[in-house]
C-alpha cells in the first residue's frame, strides 16, 4: 500500500516480536503426528477433535498446529507454486542439533540438505506432506562472519555431518 507523502517513515518492528507458531494443512493427521511427535520430538498439548492436533516443545501451548479440516487425503502443491518454502526450528545448542540428526537417522528420514551458513548450522528435510523443514542452531553472535563494514556476511557451505555428530 502506498504511503502518503506526509506520513512519517515506518518505524522498525519491535525486536520482541517473534514467530509464535505454524499451522499446517496435512493430508494424513496421524502420519504427520508421527513425524512431528515421534521423529522430531514435539509433545502433544491438545487434540482438537479427530482432525487437528497441537504440539510444542517445553510446555508452550503450541508451536505447531496440524489439521486435516480441508486437506484430508490431499496432495502437496506442485513444484513451482507459491506457498511455504520451509519452517525453521532453532535448537539451543550444537549438541541438541546433533541429537536431532541422530533421531532423523534412526527414523530413516532422509535429509534434503545440510549447510553451514556461518551464523548457523542447518539440516534440511521434508515432512510427510512435502513441507520443507529446517532444523538449526545459531552460533553465538560474536562468531558470526562479518564483512569489512561489520555487516553480517552469511554464506552456504557443506556441513560436515560427521563432525556434527561428534558435538
Amino acid at each position: 500500500m502506498p504511503t502518503p507523502a506526509h506520513s512519517p517513515a515506518p518505524q522498525p518492528l519491535d525486536p520482541r516480536v517473534r514467530v509464535g507458531h505454524i499451522h499446517l494443512r496435512v493430508a494424513d493427521l496421524e502420519r504427520s503426528l508421527r513425524f512431528y511427535r515421534d521423529v522430531l520430538g514435539f509433545e502433544v498439548t491438545q487434540r482438537y477433535g479427530r482432525d487437528a492436533v497441537f504440539l510444542s516443545a517445553g510446555g508452550y501451548h503450541h508451536h505447531i498446529g496440524l489439521n486435516a479440516w480441508e486437506s484430508k487425503g490431499g496432495s502437496a502443491p506442485p513444484t513451482g507454486s507459491t506457498g511455504l518454502y520451509h519452517v525453521a526450528f532453532v535448537y539451543p545448542t550444537r549438541a541438541a542439533l546433533a541429537d536431532a540428526l541422530r533421531r532423523l537417522a534412526a527414523a530413516g528420514v532422509s535429509l534434503t540438505g545440510a549447510a553451514d551458513h556461518g551464523v548457523s548450522e542447518a539440516l534440511y528435510l521434508d515432512d510427510p506432506d512435502g513441507n520443507g523443514v529446517e532444523l538449526y542452531w545459531d552460533r553465538p553472535e560474536a562468531e558470526w562472519p562479518r564483512d569489512a563494514d561489520g555487516a553480517i556476511a552469511m554464506y552456504t557451505r557443506a556441513l560436515d555431518l560427521g563432525k556434527l555428530l561428534n558435538a
